[in-house]
């Protein structure tokens, strides 16, 4: 046996990349959620000139609905 090969261990090439194996029962274990549903999605990152009509809107509806009550009694 040469003197370069004593220090030196040989491992076999790696054959498996991937196993699910064990993620499904760990999922399962609290239960699998379903998501929370907003009430109101979040109104961030929408554009300005809509959200600005959009406030307008609602005012002018408050103020129709309000109207409505009025003239019925």
């Amino acid at each position: 046996e040469p003197k370069f090969l004593r220090n030196i261990t040989f491992t076999m090439a790696k054959s498996k990349n991937h196993t699910a194996k064990n993620q499904n029962r760990k999922a399962h274990r609290n239960g699998l959620k379903k998501p929370k549903l907003e009430r109101f999605r979040s109104l961030k990152g929408v554009e300005p000139k809509f959200l600005r009509n959009m406030r307008f809107a609602k005012k002018h509806d408050r103020e129709a609905k309000l109207a409505a009550k009025a003239e019925e009694k």
